[in-house]
């Protein structure tokens, strides 16, 4: 893949992420101009499609998604967006297919395995959203809302020594820029702190 459209999507997911959707629309613009320039349907496609997740027509999401899978199958990002959408439609075990899918499309993607630990977790399959996220820090160890989701993994399991390690961990890592989430993360570590 073209260094300038991994460069944007990850600009993307980090917008996405931390729910900046004025961001993600220009980035989203940006990719698809460049995709339209490049002549790469399969670039052009995925880039329309985050235009509809961010407009919340998942069911359209899904068909363009499905459609830049067609002209790149090894697109882990389209198969991780695709399950997304899934989610958000109430379809959690074709959620969990399709972020299969990805991670055997695109292995080394990070994203793919943050995301289907995020699900698994909501599904209350703690051990396994663990090991899905500890295989998202091999890939990508600065990823902070991995360590927070980690974190919400070990409250669950009743483990707050260990969601205190995995809080931490993201205010560090944690770029700046989002102060609103480190003050959030703040106040969870003193809640916990105060109830030990």
């Amino acid at each position: 893949m073209n260094k300038r459209f991994s460069d944007l999507r990850r600009e993307l997911d980090e917008a996405i992420t931390y729910a900046d959707f004025e961001v993600a629309y220009e980035v989203a613009e940006r990719g698809l101009d460049l995709a339209h320039r490049a002549e790469d349907i399969g670039e052009i496609k995925y880039f329309a499609a985050q235009f509809a997740i961010i407009e919340e027509d998942y069911l359209k999401a899904i068909e363009m998604l499905d459609d830049a899978i067609k002209y790149n199958p090894h697109d882990g990002a389209a198969y991780n967006d695709r399950a997304l959408c899934m989610v958000d439609l109430g379809m959690f075990e074709e959620a969990i297919k399709y972020f299969n899918l990805g991670i055997i499309a695109e292995p080394d993607f990070a994203t793919i395995y943050h995301n289907k630990g995020w699900l698994l977790n909501k599904l209350g399959q703690y051990d396994d959203a663990l090991k899905c996220f500890e295989t998202a820090l091999e890939l990508e160890p600065k990823r902070a809302v991995t360590y927070e989701n980690m974190g919400d993994v070990y409250l669950n399991l009743n483990q707050k020594s260990q969601a205190i390690c995995s809080f931490q961990k993201a205010l560090k890592v944690l770029d700046p820029v989002y102060e609103d989430i480190k003050e959030e993360l703040e106040l969870r570590l003193a809640d916990i702190m105060r109830s030990i």
